[in-house]
C-alpha cells in the first residue's frame, strides 16, 4: 500500500470529520519533515540568503512556518472538492485577448498554490482552453491523486519530461498554443538534468530558469506572462498575471536576437519571482536547492521531478 492509498484513505475519513482531521495530520506530518527531513538543511541555507540579518533561531522559524504553510495545499484540494473557493484576479483581463489569437503560456511557481490556480482559472475565464505540463516520477502516490483531482476538473494535464528534450511534446504544445489555448509550463523547475536552461541572478546568487517555455511561445508567436496565486485566508486565494515578459512577433527573427530576447524574459521572470518571494516568504514550496554563491556548481540534486513531499 503506497503513499496514495492512505491519502485516499484520509481524504474519506475527512468527508465524514469534516477537513480538520485532514488539516491536523497534515500539519503533524510538516512537524516531522522540519525534525526529521535532510531536505531541512536546503530550508536554512534558502532562508538565510532570504534573511541575512536573522538569527539561527530565526531561520529555524522560517522553515517551520514554510512546512506547515504547505500543508494549505492539501487542505485546500479537499476544500475545493465540498466547498467553494473564493478568489480574486489582477490582470487576468490581458488573458482575454490571447484567447483569440495564438494562445499564452503562463509561468507557474512553486510559490504559492499553482494548482489551486489551474483548478479555478476556468471559473474566471470559462471560454478557457489549458493545459498544464507537470513532471513525471516513476512511483508517484499522492502525485497521482494530484493530477486524477485535476483532470476531473477538466484540466488537460501532461504528466510528462521536460519538453524540450521531447519533440513529440513540444509540438503538441505550440498546437495547442497556435489554436488560442493556454500552457501552464514551470517557470523554477529544471525536470531533467540536461534540460536546457538560462542561469539568472536571485536573491545576489545563480538559479536555473527552462528554457522550453520561452522557446514555445516564440516559436509560437504567443506571449509569455507570470502568474502567481496566493492564499489569503481560509478558502480564499488571490490570482496575479504579469505583464508580458516575452511576446515575440515569430520565428522569422534573427537567431542573436532570439537569444537575447529569451534571455531577458528568464531574467525578467526571476526578478518577479524574487519580488513575490519576499512578499509572501513562507509560500516558498522548493525543497531542495534553489539558488548558487558565484562559483558554486549547480549540482544535480537541484533537479526536481516533482515538487512534493
Amino acid at each position: 500500500m503506497n503513499s496514495r492509498f492512505w491519502y485516499r484513505l484520509l481524504e474519506s475519513c475527512a468527508r465524514v470529520t469534516g477537513p480538520w482531521l485532514l488539516t491536523a495530520f497534515a500539519r503533524l506530518v510538516a512537524v516531522g519533515y522540519f525534525f526529521f527531513s535532510p531536505r531541512k538543511e536546503a530550508g536554512l541555507r534558502f532562508y538565510g540568503r532570504l534573511f541575512p540579518e536573522r538569527s539561527a533561531a530565526g531561520r529555524q522559524l522560517a522553515v517551520f512556518l514554510q512546512y506547515q504553510r504547505f500543508t494549505t495545499i492539501h487542505s485546500d484540494r479537499f476544500r475545493a472538492r465540498c466547498h467553494s473557493i473564493d478568489f480574486t484576479t489582477e490582470g487576468l483581463e490581458q488573458l482575454k485577448g490571447c484567447l483569440q489569437a495564438r494562445g499564452a503560456v503562463l509561468l507557474m511557481s512553486h510559490l504559492g498554490n499553482w494548482e489551486m490556480a489551474a483548478r479555478l482559472l476556468p471559473q474566471a475565464l470559462p471560454e478557457l482552453k489549458l493545459l498544464l505540463f507537470m513532471g513525471e516520477k516513476q512511483r508517484e502516490g499522492v502525485e497521482a491523486a494530484q493530477k486524477a483531482a485535476l483532470r476531473a476538473d477538466g484540466v488537460r494535464v501532461l504528466a510528462a519530461a521536460a519538453a524540450d528534450n521531447n519533440p513529440a511534446l513540444a509540438v503538441e504544445g505550440i498546437r495547442f498554443l497556435e489554436s488560442g489555448g493556454v500552457v501552464s509550463m514551470p517557470g523554477d523547475v529544471l525536470l531533467k538534468p540536461e534540460q536546457r536552461h538560462f542561469t539568472v541572478r536571485f536573491l545576489d546568487g545563480r538559479a536555473r530558469i527552462p528554457a522550453a517555455p520561452f522557446v514555445m511561445a516564440w516559436l509560437a508567436g504567443a506571449p509569455v506572462f507570470a502568474f502567481f496565486a496566493f492564499r489569503t485566508g481560509r478558502g480564499s486565494y488571490h490570482f496575479t498575471l504579469s505583464a508580458p515578459l516575452l511576446a515575440p512577433a515569430g520565428p522569422q527573427g534573427k537567431r542573436q536576437n532570439r537569444a537575447l530576447a529569451l534571455q531577458e524574459a528568464a531574467e525578467h521572470y526571476a526578478a518577479l519571482l524574487e519580488q513575490a518571494l519576499r512578499s509572501h516568504p513562507a509560500d516558498w514550496f522548493h525543497f531542495d536547492h534553489f539558488v548558487a554563491d558565484d562559483g558554486e556548481t549547480l549540482s544535480d540534486h537541484e533537479t526536481h521531478e516533482q515538487h512534493e513531499k
